[in-house]
């Protein structure tokens, strides 16, 4: 996963969390972004804006993947019904 720049959208959304929405985030991140944050490399506003933008792209990943596994069901119970 390479470390981009974060979008404007999520650094407002990362600006205007509490500090124990902020605290929450931080607790969540993993690995490159830890290190970077760690590193100075990225400060702490940037860093919450990248992990919300990789939460929100997994949120949608899982939420498309759980809507095949709904349809995949819903299809059985339709050719079950049928026999």
């Amino acid at each position: 996963m390479k470390i981009r720049a974060p979008n404007e959208e999520y650094i407002k959304a990362a600006s205007n969390l509490n500090t124990d929405q902020k605290e929450r985030l931080l607790c969540r991140m993993r690995g490159k972004l830890t290190r970077k944050l760690e590193n100075e490399k990225l400060d702490t506003i940037e860093a919450l804006a990248i992990q919300l933008e990789i939460e929100d792209a997994e949120l949608a990943d899982w939420r498309e993947k759980m809507n095949e596994i709904t349809q995949k069901e819903k299809d059985k119970e339709k050719t079950k019904k049928k026999d």
